[in-house]
C-alpha cells in the first residue's frame, strides 16, 4: 500500500462519514423521540453535553501527541500508549453525545453502532497502511496495545519528544463538527415543537 493511498482513503472515509452524518439529521427532523419525565430528558441532554465537550478536548489531547506524524512516523507514547485509535475513541464519544441529544436509547444505539461499523472500517485500512510501512514493530504494538478501549495501565510517555500544540489546536476546530450537530438536533426539535416539522414516526424508546 503506497504512502500516498493512506491520506486519501482517510479522507475519503471521513467525507463518507459526515456525509451520513447529515443524512442522519435528515431522517431525524421527521422522527420523534418517545415521550419522558422531565428529569429523564435533562439527564440525557446533560450526559450528551458533557461527552461532546469529553470528545473535543480528547481529541485535542491526542493530537498533542500525534501531531502531522499521522502518516510518517508510528507513535507509540502518550495516548496511543493506551489504544491504538484515540482519536476514533473521543470520536464515538462525541457522535454518541450528539444521540444522547435525542432522548432516545435507539437512536443512541443505532447512531453510534453505524459510527463505530464506519470508524471500524477505517481503522482496519489505517492498521492494514501501518503494517505495510513498520512491519514488526507495529505488529508488536498491535499486540500489546488495545485497539480502541484505552487501557490505563499501559500509559507510557515520552519526555524528549515535542508535542504539536498547532495541530492539537486546530482539532478545536473538528469539534465545531460536533457542536453544529448538537445545535441541529435542538433546532429540529424546536422546529417540531413549534409544528413547523412534520413527525412520521414517534419512536418506541
Amino acid at each position: 500500500m503506497g504512502n500516498i493511498q493512506a491520506p486519501f482513503r482517510q479522507r475519503y472515509r471521513i467525507n463518507a462519514l459526515r456525509g451520513a452524518g447529515g443524512l442522519a439529521l435528515c431522517l431525524l427532523a421527521v422522527t420523534s423521540a418517545p415521550p419522558a419525565p422531565p428529569l429523564v430528558r435533562v439527564i440525557f441532554e446533560v450526559m450528551g453535553t458533557l461527552a461532546i465537550f469529553i470528545a473535543i478536548a480528547g481529541r485535542g489531547w491526542s493530537l498533542f501527541y500525534i501531531g502531522d506524524r499521522k502518516n510518517s512516523e508510528l507513535v507509540t507514547y502518550g495516548a496511543y500508549s493506551i489504544t491504538r485509535h484515540p482519536l476514533y475513541f473521543f470520536s464515538l464519544i462525541g457522535i454518541a453525545g450528539v444521540a444522547a441529544q435525542t432522548g432516545s436509547l435507539l437512536l443512541i444505539g443505532v447512531i453510534t453502532l453505524t459510527a463505530y461499523l464506519a470508524f471500524d472500517m477505517a481503522m482496519r485500512g489505517e492498521e492494514a497502511y501501518l503494517a505495510s510501512r513498520y512491519g514488526q514493530r507495529f505488529h508488536e504494538y498491535r499486540r500489546a496495545t488495545p485497539k480502541l478501549w484505552p487501557d490505563l495501565s499501559l500509559w507510557r510517555e515520552c519526555d524528549d519528544t515535542l508535542l504539536r500544540s498547532a495541530k492539537a489546536l486546530s482539532s478545536l476546530r473538528d469539534g465545531v463538527v460536533f457542536l453544529a450537530a448538537w445545535v441541529g438536533v435542538e433546532l429540529i426539535e424546536l422546529g417540531q415543537s413549534a409544528g413547523l416539522l412534520p413527525v412520521f414516526w414517534t419512536l418506541p424508546i
